[in-house]
């Protein structure tokens, strides 16, 4: 399922409101709310979840659980130190700190405590960034190979592809977009970079492809956490410091990628003098599926008067707004659960309108405390949190089936764009201005681009 591009502007707005309003928060002194999950309560300090996350011989965390607190805990508590308590609690809760080990026990634990570290270390690598980090794994793990060697052959296998998800993840897809300056509109391409797009790909279904190419290899690089960061200020129980500094490069690297890709679409409309020419393209990017609801494209009212527009008023019914884009929900839910019971990789793969998603968890992180009147972590909250984040870490987990065609993505990537003054000055140089305000932006435009009056 290709998106439409999306970028975080304003324009389609989710309200707060149709998330829901916050759960009522108890007053202070009341009991935590009734568990959420197996044994996990709907509101409790901070200490009380980093013990419920610490394994024990007869004990273990379910995943759901560890995915939550993992993904929210860094608003209250940097991961190194998170890890560095856990281990403290795992040494002091099985005695590894003595000479003599009860190796029973240990045996026990131990297969235990290296699965939560596998599972940390699989989901949010970036944890693990810092050599002291690494030093509380080889503490803890050191203390209780002597009971079993296998621990030790597991960690060292942990470790390696520990560093291989991070080697990978340093390698993120920042380098392929550049510095992707605008151009001017009197420094415009030529028409011919359009014919030169269509003689590399005039299939739009190919094209779709390696858009979904590009994606999927952008999706991978987001980290779950990257979408807690993303609108973190601070803990209000916590020093004047935030929690962590800003880590969402490849979140940001996403948007940057999509805000492109719009601006991409309606340079190459634009940019064409005829409306024929113009009118042929804008049909070639509606079958492709991204959107042209750029006002300068949407403005262009005899070019869309020559474009066949069945097609594209599907897409708008798809993403029509109202009811908080209940089409658009209802057609992801089905694309979602055909994933999941999908045989071929095409049939798996789901790619979210991601400013919708952003907007989503943007609203429930506002409408939601993260603390409680009583200090309490609403952990209630998280619970929902980590509901949409994990739905997108699946879908973003699914191999692209597709070909990369270098050709194309390297246009895709690197073609020139239009600034957003020189998009409305082509738009009004391809179709004249049909009101007062179009005529002074576009001889306030003529004058500055132009040097024209």
């Amino acid at each position: 399922m290709v998106g439409m591009p999306r970028t975080l502007s304003t324009s389609n707005m989710v309200t707060p409101g149709s998330l829901g309003p916050p759960h009522p928060e108890p007053t202070d002194g009341e009991q935590a709310g009734q568990p959420l999950l197996d044994g996990a309560p709907s509101s409790a300090s901070l200490d009380t979840l980093i013990e419920q996350l610490v394994p024990k011989a007869d004990y273990y965390p379910e995943k759901a659980y560890i995915f939550t607190f993992l993904l929210s805990s860094r608003l209250f508590i940097e991961p190194q130190e998170l890890l560095a308590r856990v281990c403290h609690l795992c040494i002091e809760q099985q005695q590894l700190d003595k000479p003599v080990l009860d190796k029973a026990q240990v045996r026990k634990f131990g297969p235990k405590l290296l699965q939560l570290l596998a599972e940390w270390t699989e989901t949010f690598p970036r944890d693990f960034q810092e050599e002291s980090t690494i030093s509380h794994l080889k503490d803890v793990v050191g203390r209780i190979a002597p009971c079993d060697e296998a621990y030790r052959k597991r960690m060292h296998q942990l470790l390696q592809a520990l560093h291989q998800k991070l080697a990978a993840l340093g390698q993120g897809p920042e380098s392929l977009l550049g510095t992707d300056k605008p151009i001017s509109y009197r420094n415009k391409p030529p028409a011919s970079i359009h014919r030169e797009l269509l003689s590399i790909c005039s299939d739009p279904y190919t094209l779709a492809q390696q858009l979904t190419h590009i994606e999927l290899e952008r999706l991978q690089h987001i980290g779950p956490e990257e979408f807690v960061q993303a609108f973190v200020n601070k803990d209000p129980l916590a020093s004047t410091k935030p929690c962590f500094s800003d880590k969402t490069n490849n979140l940001e690297a996403y948007v940057k990628w999509f805000n492109r890709l719009c601006y991409l679409v309606a340079t190459e409309i634009c940019m064409l003098s005829k409306k024929k020419q113009r009118a042929q393209v804008i049909e070639f990017f509606i079958d492709v599926a991204p959107g042209m609801n750029m006002s300068p494209v949407s403005r262009l009212k005899k070019t869309w008067a020559k474009v066949k527009t069945a097609k594209f008023f599907i897409l708008e019914h798809q993403m029509d707004p109202t009811g908080n884009f209940c089409n658009y929900r209802t057609a992801l839910r089905g694309a979602a659960h055909r994933s999941l019971t999908a045989h071929s990789s095409r049939e798996k793969i789901v790619i979210p309108f991601f400013s919708l998603l952003i907007k989503d968890i943007y609203f429930l992180n506002e409408g939601c405390a993260n603390r409680l009147p009583n200090g309490h972590i609403n952990f209630e909250k998280f619970l929902e949190l980590a509901k949409q984040v994990g739905e997108f870490i699946t879908w973003k987990q699914v191999e692209c089936p597709f070909e990369q065609d270098p050709s194309i993505t390297h246009y895709l990537h690197t073609a020139p764009i239009f600034s957003e003054d020189g998009l409305y000055l082509a738009s009004y140089e391809s179709e004249s201005p049909e009101n007062q305000t179009e005529k002074e932006r576009w001889k306030s435009l003529r004058s500055s681009i132009l040097g024209k009056t």
